[in-house]
């Protein structure tokens, strides 16, 4: 099984949703949306230094001119190990965003995460929570650049990155804007149940293997709570899990992959720090110390991050918090890619020409301009 994109999906579910982001990848014949040179901005590949972590980080800066002062942006990945254009399935949806936004006068910084491309770091140690930390470091370097404008720079996250952007803005008043781009705003394993019950449903499990593995996960959070160290959560998961492998609904293995196999993937994912944060996260407790601006975007057809559980709980939580200067959207036919689908389904991704949805790109440009007059 291909780890990166595995981890691609925003939560790796204890049984789940993995295996449908990798039933359908079909390559991208056309990515009509994807820039080619020569560009009318300017572009520098450029590296900064996480001190906290003691890791350098790698990436690209792009700048509507070399004379100015412009706002700035910083891209912010969702789960797994990403590159700096978070590219999946042959898509780069933030080689599209920063493409997008610079021409409209922002200069816009993206990086490979953490001990991947060509930035230095372990990333599987890590949790949003060190994640934030190289997020606070990339707004630091852009203050050091004589192009940006110091008092105009903020955060843009998808996925778990609307998280990592999240605990950033709370610990710093460096951000002085939050883009959430399908991030999460309900619990954890409440996501985390609900994505799996919307992608089995829109891939064809009947409701007795939907309620099978509501079962698991159920019994394996329970595990998950109760296990006092690393060592004895291996033992009771592989314990419970491993037998119940004979049954597992097939349509949500992954192709060349035994259910065993498939069980013992979740289980080493279920005994690392990132899980174990991710499960548990309240992402309230961080929206509710956000102060400057934010703008929650979701696609109604997002099965990952579902609009209706999670854009309520971040405007609840930004409001509580004191903060009225909120927009949220759930935008019409749109997955967790941003892109225009058909049902939603991960397993449509990879086949879908479209990149990131222009008018997404627009609300997040206008938005943007409103905030950073």
């Amino acid at each position: 099984m291909n780890k990166k994109v595995t981890l691609a999906i925003f939560f790796t579910l204890i049984i789940g949703c993995v295996a449908y982001i990798i039933l359908s990848q079909k390559a991208v014949v056309k990515k009509s949306q994807e820039p080619a040179p020569p560009f009318p901005y300017y572009s520098e590949n450029v590296t900064f230094q996480n001190t906290e972590a003691d890791i350098s980080l790698s990436g690209t800066l792009t700048v509507p001119d070399k004379k100015g002062s412009f706002p700035a942006v910083v891209l912010v990945t969702g789960s797994g190990p990403q590159d700096r254009d978070e590219t999946v399935f042959g898509h780069k949806p933030f080689l599209i965003i920063a493409d997008y936004l610079t021409r409209q006068g922002f200069a816009v910084l993206r990086y490979d995460d953490r001990g991947t491309g060509k930035s230095t770091g372990h990333f599987h140690t890590a949790t949003s929570v060190d994640f934030a930390t190289d997020a606070k470091s990339a707004i630091a370097y852009l203050k050091s650049r004589k192009e940006i404008n110091p008092d105009k720079i903020g955060l843009v996250g998808h996925s778990e990155g609307g998280l990592v952007a999240a605990i950033a803005a709370a610990q710093s008043g460096d951000a002085n804007f939050v883009v959430s781009l399908a991030g999460p705003g309900a619990i954890g394993h409440e996501i985390m149940a609900l994505q799996m019950e919307l992608i089995a449903r829109a891939g064809g499990v009947d409701q007795e293997g939907i309620t099978f593995i509501k079962k698991i996960n159920s019994e394996a959070l329970e595990i998950l709570k109760n296990s006092p160290d690393t060592v004895v959560l291996r033992a009771n998961l592989n314990a419970y899990m491993l037998p119940k492998a004979k049954n597992y609904p097939s349509q949500m293995l992954p192709p060349g992959l035994t259910a065993e196999q498939f069980f013992k993937n979740q289980i080493n994912s279920m005994c690392g720090p990132w899980y174990q944060f991710l499960y548990d996260v309240n992402p309230a407790q961080y929206f509710q110390k956000v102060t400057c601006p934010v703008l929650a975007l979701n696609g109604s057809r997002d099965l990952q991050v579902d609009a209706q559980q999670n854009l309520p709980a971040i405007s609840k939580a930004l409001k509580e918090g004191g903060n009225l200067n909120v927009t949220v959207k759930e935008l019409p036919n749109l997955n967790h890619l941003f892109q225009e689908s058909k049902t939603g389904h991960p397993s449509e991704y990879a086949g879908i020409e479209e990149t990131f949805s222009p008018k997404a790109l627009a609300i997040i440009s206008d938005w943007l301009t409103v905030q950073t007059r």
